[in-house]
């Protein structure tokens, strides 16, 4: 092994890998709910209460703080499955290679 190879990639290494992309994942979903639920339905809300929505007469301020911050929190659990079924694949593939080369 010369001096510049770095060194091999072990089981923990993955796994620790795996789980911080996974919190990093997490971070930024819940932020964006934070920014939804907190933003639209309390700081903005003046603003937009401005508007209402077509149809109904609500105040848009008034909607995003009751439905709309559901309906993200309810699209943002989709977005973390979709994200998570794609780094669960690439954390199988990488170990199934790993396995693989040690056994070969």
């Amino acid at each position: 092994m010369s001096p510049e190879s770095p060194p091999p990639e072990t089981a923990a290494t993955r796994l620790q890998r795996y789980w911080r992309r996974n919190v990093r994942i997490m971070i930024a979903l819940l932020s964006v709910w934070a920014a939804v639920g907190l933003g639209a339905g309390v700081l903005f809300a003046d603003r937009l209460n401005a508007y209402t929505l077509p149809g109904t007469g609500f105040p848009l301020g008034f909607w995003f703080a009751h439905q709309g911050s559901i309906i993200a929190f309810v699209l943002l659990i989709l977005t973390y499955c979709l994200l998570m079924n794609r780094l669960d694949q690439q954390h199988h593939r990488e170990t199934r290679q790993h396995r693989d080369g040690d056994a070969g």
